[in-house]
């Protein structure tokens, strides 16, 4: 007796039609070769600047681990003088870059000297004989990247070139917001995805940047920040990577940190793409309680549960998916840790359908005039009466 027929005679009928989709899935993905999973590198730079941090002290103060709690952190910063807190930046920028808990402004300070280090870094290697015409090119590209992320006043709120790179950006003033907002992005986001030139409303800056205008049209002078938050290892392709939980258990460690570290008067919502309302998902039931107002999830996979309630948040639950967006022909089940489970947009899932009119495929729902764009500004502001729902006003109910 096969392995596949024992479970045919065992399991229900629904738990068969699970199983043989996600086979037909996993078949695909095995004979594309999309099965391989991402090697997940450690850069050089970065480790030792953890290692050397671990070590060493500034006036008679050791420094604090780096996974310490933020409040730790913050407490650990409130202690030096102005003086000793630029020395740790200068010395530590890939560290105290990446700090949740440390004072923004130090932060932005030290991911802008980390990013000219790496800028230069990447320029001489873009010109080195040492490397094959293929990487030359790579490097050309992060050397550029590098170069915009240091344009202007722009707030790199994290940086981290470990192996495709992790970064987070912030729109408008974070210290001050009543409202924040977190656009969580799913896969193919590295540093040179987290900002595109062409279709730049589906890389990360582009959806925060459209979610904060949005905002300040709708509500101008509304104290309100917006995180492009690209801070986890995402999924490299529609592969293994991306159809098990594993990177989104990962990032959602990493995103309650940074939940934690936001301040504590503003309420936050979350906006999440793709693999990213997996993780999000994955995360809701583990962030700090009372934080969370909102979860928006559009373009969803699933979020590893069966119903909204599963999530055990106490934040509003919304989901949109526009009608050529191709998630809608992934089978939306679970079974082996292979798939993640329920269609948000289902009416057994439990959660708020808004409109998503005049979005187009996967990557469309922060386009500015499109249904989505709107009603995501009307959440991330509070205004629920404002936002359009898929079908009538069953989405608004009891808010």
């Amino acid at each position: 007796m096969t392995l596949f027929y024992a479970l045919y005679v065992r399991l229900s009928p629904t738990s068969v039609r699970a199983l043989l989709a996600l086979a037909v899935v996993f078949v695909m993905l095995g004979t594309t070769g999309w099965t391989a999973v991402r090697p997940h590198t450690v850069s050089g730079a970065r480790a030792a600047a953890l290692t050397s941090w671990m070590h060493g002290t500034i006036g008679h103060h050791r420094l604090p681990s780096p996974n310490a709690a933020p409040a730790t952190i913050a407490r650990f910063f409130a202690s030096l003088t102005a003086t000793q807190r630029l020395a740790l930046a200068r010395r530590y920028p890939l560290v105290v870059g990446n700090l949740n808990g440390a004072p923004l402004a130090l932060r932005y300070r030290a991911n802008r000297l980390s990013l000219s280090q790496f800028r230069a870094s990447e320029a001489a290697r873009a010109v080195s004989d040492k490397l094959t015409p293929a990487g030359r090119k790579v490097a050309e590209r992060l050397s550029g990247r590098y170069a915009s992320l240091l344009a202007g006043h722009r707030q790199i709120l994290s940086f981290d070139p470990t192996g495709p790179g992790r970064a987070a950006e912030v729109f408008g003033d974070l210290s001050t917001a009543r409202r924040i907002a977190v656009v969580v992005p799913g896969v193919d986001t590295d540093m040179l995805t987290f900002e595109k030139s062409s279709k730049p409303y589906s890389s990360p800056t582009g959806m925060a940047r459209a979610l904060y205008d949005e905002e300040q049209n709708d509500q101008p002078g509304a104290r309100t920040a917006v995180i492009a938050w690209a801070d986890y290892t995402t999924p490299s392709g529609v592969g293994l990577d991306a159809s098990t939980g594993t990177l989104a258990e990962r990032g959602a460690v990493r995103l309650e940190g940074l939940v934690q570290a936001l301040p504590r008067k503003a309420e936050v919502s979350l906006f999440c793409h793709s693999y990213g309302s997996v993780l999000c998902g994955v995360a809701a039931p583990d962030l700090p309680h009372g934080r969370i107002g909102d979860i928006a999830v559009f373009g969803s996979p699933g979020m590893r549960v069966r119903r909204a309630a599963d999530l055990h948040t106490t934040a509003n639950v919304w989901a949109a998916r526009d009608s050529s967006d191709w998630i809608s022909d992934v089978p939306h089940v679970e079974f082996a840790g292979l798939g993640h489970g329920a269609d948000p947009v289902s009416g057994s899932f439990g959660a708020r359908v808004v409109s998503a009119a005049g979005a187009s495929g996967h990557p469309g729902y922060f386009a500015p005039g499109t249904a989505s764009l709107a009603n995501f500004a009307e959440i991330a502001l509070g205004d629920y009466q404002g936002v359009a729902c898929k079908s009538g006003t069953a989405c608004t109910d009891g808010l």
